[in-house]
């Protein structure tokens, strides 16, 4: 395993958590009455559960439970997890929209709010897909120094992660984050992102 040492200083990293606590604040309140009518069409559908928890590995390798609106079909993985794909057979007609406009990933706040995420890191995976990629790179290890976040520049230049592939260039993307990244980096990765959304962009 390579040795990677994060960018960001104590004081940076004290404003970042700071302005997660503002921001994830600000947007459950301005996203409380979307949020509800979300709620009611998804209940609507087919009558399943509104919010999906799923298992994923955060900063110092510890596990929480990501939240997100659901999108797919009630027990649509089975045993043995599976990786999302594009025009994905398993949403709902609701939940094909929510991840098209990525609103389904709002729940999140919460996650970011109680401290398991950042708005900005790398993109939380699965502990079975983690066990996967550090079988081939051990240096994903390194990014247990950082909060995960619901932006990554990974998420952002390299699409849906589909593949083992895609894993492996999303960790080294993920990596050279870890030891480029400034506050400013952030607001640059959070603009574009939000750009991305606003233009219809699928990732």
């Amino acid at each position: 395993m390579h040795h990677y040492t994060d960018n960001m200083n104590m004081a940076e990293l004290c404003i970042k958590r700071g302005f997660d606590l503002i921001a994830s604040l600000i947007g459950i309140l301005l996203c409380f009455l979307p949020a509800c009518v979300i709620a009611l069409l998804i209940k609507r559908e087919d009558g399943d559960a509104v919010i999906y928890k799923q298992e994923r590995v955060g900063k110092g390798g510890k596990p929480f439970m990501m939240y997100k609106f659901r999108t797919m079909k009630a027990d649509s993985e089975g045993d043995t997890p599976q990786l999302s794909q594009e025009d994905d057979s398993r949403l709902t007609r609701i939940g094909c929209w929510l991840r098209d406009h990525h609103i389904d990933e709002l729940p999140q706040l919460y996650n970011i709010l109680i401290g398991d995420m950042s708005i900005v890191g790398y993109r939380p995976e699965r502990p079975y897909f983690v066990r996967q990629i550090m079988a081939i790179n051990d240096d994903y290890a390194a990014l247990y120094c950082m909060r995960p976040g619901i932006f990554s520049p990974a998420t952002l230049y390299n699409g849906y992660t589909d593949t083992m592939d895609k894993m492996l260039e999303r960790l080294r993307l993920d990596l050279q984050y870890l030891t480029t990244r400034t506050l400013w980096l952030d607001c640059k990765i959070i603009a574009l992102t939000m750009a991305s959304i606003l233009s219809g962009k699928k990732f």
